[in-house]
């Protein structure tokens, strides 16, 4: 497992809410100061909010608030308690009458795992704004990672248990950290030895399958029997423009790629936000480099952190 969180960046706050029962839950992430933000999608079936915002031509260049969030389209009410919590604390974009906080979302299909009809709504994106910290650092069945699940070309029962992942890369003064909710169509790989983690799992023969090999044995439409998405976000002390917030989000999705293999599929809405605190002044091209090393780690320690649930087998349990 590797090492950090993202709270290791200062000015970011995590905080998580979720239901047992529902199998689901959201993770919020707070810069109270605002952050320069930024973000990437590349996954061809999203559920998110505000991703215009981060557009470099666009008038708003400072972000209050992430959500991740479960429940797939469902989960983007969470987005609105978080609104509420930070607009008491008279967070936000002041328009003069108010404050208005800008709080972007992105969601995860996770409603085949628990009771669907339990959802992250208003009251549990306030309740994770209350459980913020800049000191807790769970990872593994937590928050939006909390009905997450890889490896599900032959349906969510042939899935493995997988979660909520953090990690940190340090060069110097400079942070960049990586919090992502690892949900993916495809399997996870260890980025340093190639060897697979977790995925497609044959439970009869107590084994890990292969979810290429099966869609080339299957070659056909997957239709939307298979709903996933892997969402994260990168959080840096650097000094960032919306433009070059935008360039650290798309170069962190190597990371993607290092672990999950196939990626950024019809079947995926793979997202990835950056929030920039703009401490430190550092090379673009190096900040999305360890962008992307941040993000293959956390999405490691999502794996490996996670439990056995609802007779899901975890890679903690193989290995």
């Amino acid at each position: 497992m590797y090492e950090g969180y993202l709270t290791d960046i200062p000015g970011i706050k995590v905080g998580h809410a979720q239901s047992e029962e529902g199998m689901t839950g959201c993770t919020v992430i707070i810069c109270e100061k605002g952050a320069t933000g930024g973000v990437d999608v590349r996954g061809s079936a999203p559920g998110t909010r505000e991703t215009d915002l981060f557009k470099a031509e666009k008038m708003v260049d400072k972000v209050h608030g992430v959500v991740l969030s479960g429940g797939s389209a469902f989960g983007l009410e969470a987005a609105s308690g978080v609104m509420k919590y930070l607009e008491e604390k008279d967070i936000g974009f002041d328009v003069g009458v108010t404050k208005v906080p800008i709080v972007a979302s992105a969601v995860i299909f996770d409603l085949n795992i628990g009771d669907h009809r339990i959802r992250p709504d208003f009251n549990m994106g306030y309740s994770a704004c209350q459980n913020a910290s800049s000191s807790e650092r769970p990872q593994g069945n937590v928050g939006c990672g909390m009905g997450a699940t890889v490896g599900k070309i032959l349906g969510p029962n042939k899935a493995m248990k997988s979660g909520l992942g953090s990690a940190t890369v340090k060069i110097g003064n400079l942070l960049v950290s990586a919090i992502v909710a690892v949900n993916s169509f495809g399997d996870i790989y260890d980025f340093e030895s190639n060897k697979q983690i977790a995925g497609v799992y044959d439970y009869e023969n107590n084994q890990m399958l292969n979810t290429i090999e099966i869609m080339k044995e299957m070659n056909k439409d997957l239709g939307f029997n298979v709903q996933n998405t892997t969402i994260g976000l990168i959080a840096t002390n650097a000094i960032l423009t919306k433009g070059e917030a935008n360039k650290v989000s798309q170069m962190a999705h190597n990371g993607f790629a290092r672990t999950i293999n196939p990626i950024h599929t019809m079947v995926d809405g793979d997202t990835i936000f950056t929030m920039a605190t703009n401490e430190v002044k550092a090379d673009i091209s190096l900040i999305g480099t360890l962008a992307a090393e941040a993000m293959a780690k956390a999405i490691i320690n999502g794996v490996l952190f996670a439990e056995e649930s609802h007779g899901l087998r975890a890679a903690k349990i193989n290995n």
